[in-house]
């Protein structure tokens, strides 16, 4: 009833749909209708046909089936949804066809039919159909191939009924007539009559297919042309042939039974499908003679083997001599005969052997890449190939891998080596168990005949040899605390004597140490720090620190090893700030993070505390700082913070309480991105135009010309000194006047400079400094002290203010003006002029006093007079210092 109840909606909504459809179907347009020839019993899911729906509606988007045993897919195709039985003859249903654009509808009827096979009797009363008589009647026409005649051969008549009434004349055309082969046939024009003139050649022509005509004697056709074909009937003239005349297989010596070799094949030019090309194949024989080992089918010339006794190594080719004859065999029928040879293929059907199964050989310990031993085998397979060619492997006793062994191409033999040194105190003898195989896989019938792989036993003798000492293992390791006390010692690096086993006199030398941070005790072997140890300065930090050590015999043997040191990590180092000046755009950003990094291990490191450290009330006030993570923290600021650079300084303090505090410059700046706060301080820093800038470019041009300058009259005046500048723009001669006139020379500075006889009582000079050149004295105006010449009269030698003032006197190098020089030299120069125009008995000397025109600032003039620079007469000592070539003139002006 549940059942029921659940089927009852939906056959409701089948028969609405079903009713909507055939109300739909009322305004529908008809198409062709589409019959079906089925069964009367159809599966489900089978097909039932096609049909055209475009041809119907080529634009339907919709497509049902007003039977629901019958579903219709997109391309026309009908399918059956269910198992169908026809109970009557016919059966239909309707597809329609919709276009819900346009709203179009069509239908198509599908008419199903099952039709009986009904078999119908002929009735006795009903007529048979019978050929009626033709105007032409020839008898079918053949002729034997090469017949023997006689010659015409009369093949057969033509004759037409219109002979009955009218006179005849026949005649024919085609190949053999008018054509090639050009007069094979002829017929009498009277009689009708064909005839052949000579013998033919099916295989050359095996069908003529004439026409013949029958004509009155005024030309006209009496009947229509008539096909005469005339065949010629095949007769056995040809012998079948091989294609080959010598055919060449090749198989396996492990092949099975019935394995193919080869096909053998022969064709017969006689008419084919008759006897005389049914050919049959066999074996005449088979060389070398044993028991057969082939066979040949009889009809399809296949080559197979009949018996698995085949044995490369035994024979390894056989010749078979093959017959075929046509009329399948008879002895009648014609044979021909051909030579097949077959190659017999190696297989690996032979295993491998040693020629012994046990081998000795001996090796000095400590030899590395020679070879020890040969083992030959034996192998019956094809030489020079994958069955022949041995492939040896080590089962036991190379576990250490010390030995290798290999297969020469040329000998097939083993070569045993060592590769890897052995040592005699470990293990004087190795025995090695040598397996056997080759290259190739073995055949089936090998592999059931093999119970074990071929080995053989090969006893090694180990040779003792005296040796360095040894350096075992090569990286040995100790533990040292960083920050160590200098001079602290720890166990080194230890090696042995593999003859003593021991360490007795051995002596260590250390070869390389990165750092120097190490000594090695050369007798114990033990290292001591020469430093102390920072694991942070090694590369990696968290790498072994490793030291190369030599461990050198008493024979000068030697060995390297390397010593691994863990420097243990020791909390020396503390936390440090990355930041050192941070910039904070308070538009966008209301913080900025600071970092930290440690170099010691994680456990002194990680996580950081950071902490104002003593900071201004201010500071306290308007900063305050969160943990961002273990090594971060956040910087924020308040709201009525100001725009300016604070100095905030931060302490860090790892987890074992090593700190650091870093004082960070923090910019509070009015921006949007911190560039623009770097652009900003740039430019409030620094506010010179480009006028300014040319004008600072322009006194820089002019302090280095000022400077240029000084540096070129010092060097000038440096020279002057040394050469006076009047001995050198004078003449070289002798004069006789007793009493020579004062030579005075300007300066390059504008002061006058003079030169005075050391012999001279009295005192002639300038303030400023004497530079000694030659027994006289340069004396220079420069600004100095406020002492008047008497205070520095003398005798005997000449001085300078400077060393009359009794002390040091700061000097300028600037020099006075026109009006401070003339006010600060008036009275001086008077009282230099009373003193100059006495003689030596303190009386007036007229004719010192004389008057003389100012001849303007700088002038370049001397002056002449008592004040002049005085030389001594025999004074010529600066001509050694002339150039070469007036070193003659100054030797002769000397003498006289």
């Amino acid at each position: 009833m549940a059942a029921a109840g659940s089927r009852s909606p939906l056959r409701g909504a089948r028969a609405q749909l079903l009713l909507t459809l055939m109300v739909f179907s009322f305004a529908c347009e008809a198409c062709k209708k589409v019959i079906f020839n089925i069964p009367s019993k159809l599966e489900a899911d089978k097909l039932v046909g096609r049909v055209d729906l475009k041809e119907c509606l080529r634009s339907a988007d919709l497509i049902q089936s007003s039977d629901p045993d019958f579903r219709v897919l997109n391309d026309g195709t009908v399918y059956t949804a269910r198992t169908v039985v026809l109970s009557d003859e016919k059966r239909s249903f309707t597809i329609w066809l919709s276009n819900t654009k346009t709203q179009t509808q069509k239908e198509l009827t599908v008419l199903l039919k099952h039709e009986k096979k009904v078999l119908r009797k002929r009735n006795t009363k009903e007529t048979v159909l019978r050929r009626s008589k033709r105007r032409w009647a020839p008898i079918p026409c053949s002729m034997q191939e090469n017949s023997l005649g006689p010659f015409p051969l009369l093949l057969q008549q033509v004759q037409s009924d219109a002979a009955q009434n009218y006179t005849v004349f026949y005649s024919i055309s085609g190949r053999g007539v008018d054509q090639e082969p050009l007069n094979l046939f002829f017929i009498e024009k009277d009689t009708g009559n064909l005839y052949c003139t000579r013998p033919v050649d099916r295989e050359e022509y095996d069908i003529f297919d004439l026409i013949a005509y029958a004509s009155t004697a005024d030309g006209y056709s009496a009947d229509l042309p008539l096909p005469l074909p005339i065949r010629v009937e095949d007769e056995n003239d040809n012998y079948p042939i091989f294609t080959e005349a010598v055919y060449n297989f090749e198989v396996l010596e492990s092949s099975r039974l019935g394995t193919t070799v080869g096909v053998v094949c022969a064709t017969d030019r006689d008419e084919p499908d008759t006897m005389h090309t049914r050919l049959k194949y066999s074996i005449l024989n088979q060389t070398p003679r044993s028991p057969g080992l082939f066979s040949v089918h009889p009809s399809t010339g296949v080559i197979t083997t009949v018996s698995h006794h085949l044995d490369r190594e035994v024979v390894d080719k056989y010749s078979l001599i093959m017959k075929v004859q046509d009329m399948d065999g008879q002895f009648f029928g014609l044979m021909t005969t051909a030579t097949c040879i077959i190659t017999v293929k190696d297989s690996n059907d032979n295993l491998p052997t040693f020629r012994q199964n046990a081998y000795e050989a001996s090796v000095e310990e400590n030899t590395v890449n020679k070879e020890i031993l040969r083992i030959p085998i034996e192998d019956k397979d094809l030489i020079n190939t994958a069955n022949w060619r041995a492939v040896f492997t080590i089962l036991k006793g190379n576990e250490n891998g010390h030995f290798k062994i290999t297969t020469d191409k040329e000998t097939n033999e083993g070569v045993l080596c060592v590769v890897k040194p052995l040592n005699y105190e470990e293990n004087r003898q190795v025995v090695l168990e040598i397996g056997l195989n080759n290259e190739a896989p073995f055949s089936r019938d090998a592999a059931l005949r093999l119970t074990t792989m071929n080995r053989a036993l090969v006893t090694v003798h180990v040779k003792d040899q005296d040796e360095g000492p040894e350096c075992s293992p090569a990286v040995q390791y100790v533990r040292i605390k960083e920050n160590l006390a200098v001079g602290s010692k720890i166990n080194g690096y230890k090696a042995y004597d593999p003859e003593t086993s021991s360490s007795n006199g051995l002596r260590y030398k250390k070869l390389n140490d990165p750092k120097g941070w190490i000594t090695i005790n050369e007798i114990s072997g033990l290292i001591e720090t020469s430093k102390t140890l920072d694991r942070e300065a090694t590369s990696p930090r968290n790498d072994l620190y490793n030291i190369t050590v030599m461990a050198i015999d008493k024979d000068g043997r030697s060995c390297t090893g390397t010593l691994a040191v863990n420097i243990e990590d020791v909390n020396d180092n503390p936390p440090e700030i990355q930041q050192n000046s941070l910039v904070i755009c308070k538009q966008r950003m209301e913080y900025t993070d600071i970092t930290a990094t440690d170099p010691d291990e994680s456990v002194n490191g990680a996580p950081f505390y950071f902490s104002l450290a003593n900071t201004s009330p201010e500071i306290s006030r308007l900063w305050t700082l969160t943990r961002v993570n273990d090594t971060a923290a956040r910087l924020s600021y308040r709201k009525n913070a100001e725009f300016q650079e604070y100095y905030i300084p931060v302490t860090v303090k790892d987890r074992a309480g090593q700190s650091a505090t870093k004082t960070l410059r923090v910019n509070l700046c009015d921006c949007s991105h911190p560039s623009q706060c770097h652009a900003t301080s740039r430019s409030a820093a620094v506010v010179l135009g480009k006028w300014a800038i040319l004008a600072i470019l322009l006194g820089i041009a002019l302090l280095f010309s000022i400077l240029a300058t000084l540096v070129c009259g010092i060097v000038s005046a440096g020279k002057r000194k040394g050469f006076p500048e009047d001995l050198a723009q004078q003449n070289l001669i002798i004069s006789n006047t007793e009493a020579p006139g004062d030579d005075k020379v300007c300066s390059a500075n504008g002061f006058m400079t003079q030169t005075v006889n050391n012999s001279s009582q009295g005192f002639c000079g300038t303030l400023g400094s004497a530079v000694k050149n030659g027994g006289q004295e340069t004396i220079e105006m420069v600004k100095g002290g406020h002492q008047t010449l008497d205070s520095c009269r003398g005798t005997g030698h000449h001085h300078t203010l400077d060393s009359c003032r009794g002390g040091a006197v700061e000097t300028d190098t600037a020099r006075y003006s026109y009006s401070e020089w003339h006010s600060f030299t008036q009275p001086r120069l008077g009282e230099k002029l009373h003193l100059c125009n006495q003689s030596e008995d303190h009386m007036p000397s007229q004719d010192y006093v004389l008057t003389y025109n100012y001849e303007g600032r700088g002038s370049p003039a001397g002056s002449v007079g008592c004040c002049s620079e005085k030389q001594e007469e025999d004074g010529l000592d600066f001509l050694n210092n002339l150039e070469a070539k007036f070193t003659a003139l100054a030797e002769t002006c000397a003498k006289k």
